[in-house]
């Protein structure tokens, strides 16, 4: 990728660029799916998170889990989770927004005094678009947009996945690449200029 391209990943619709990573130990807790699929989302999760060279753990000091991932079949029944509304005191008016626009899925970050990421709720509504998808395809395409603060066009026209020799889902190797390189601890967790997208490039190297 040319360093505008990957400069275009976090420059959002309105033209602001922002980066930002997790400044925190990953903890995810999913609800809303089968038994069997569990391991499947937290394993994809998992598997980023080890490609950016980031942490998990088994619990958030300040609030047990900082990664919570919603499945649902209709946007009402995420206004229905208990005191939801106090992580995300907005809620009720984003839960409007997303009926609205016919929306399928959605993610709210909260930061830390610095800037950084230090949790993210992902909302996930089963239409008839994403039950035709695999849960492997589903888990690694929520992993990948929920590791850092991509822009909110970036995967608009083109999926960060693509599928395998042997039928595998993967990450796209140049989106594996930024990812690798935004987790540079050479490089600060978050960024609000353009040139930084320079800096990203410039540790694009894949490892040999």
């Amino acid at each position: 990728m040319t360093a505008d391209q990957v400069t275009a990943l976090f420059t959002r619709k309105d033209g602001t660029f922002l980066f930002a990573r997790w400044g925190r130990p990953i903890v995810p807790v999913v609800f809303g799916v089968e038994d069997e699929t569990l391991p499947v989302i937290k394993g994809a999760i998992e598997a980023v998170v080890v490609l950016a060279g980031h942490k998990m753990d088994e619990v958030d000091t300040e609030l047990g889990a900082n990664l919570m991932v919603f499945f649902c079949s209709e946007w009402d029944e995420i206004g229905e989770v208990p005191h939801l509304e106090r992580l995300i005191p907005e809620l009720a008016d984003l839960l409007v927004r997303l009926k609205g626009a016919g929306a399928n899925q959605y993610r709210v970050f909260r930061f830390d005094e610095t800037g950084a990421i230090q949790a993210a709720f992902v909302f996930v509504r089963m239409d008839a678009h994403l039950q035709a998808v695999s849960a492997e395809t589903l888990a690694l395409s929520q992993a990948v947009q929920v590791i850092l603060l991509w822009s909110d066009a970036a995967f608009l026209e083109n999926s960060p996945l693509l599928v395998g020799p042997q039928g595998q889902v993967m990450l796209k190797p140049e989106i594996a690449d930024v990812v690798r390189a935004g987790y540079d601890p050479v490089l600060p967790a978050v960024a609000r200029d353009a040139s930084f997208g320079l800096r990203l490039s410039a540790r694009m190297v894949r490892p040999s």
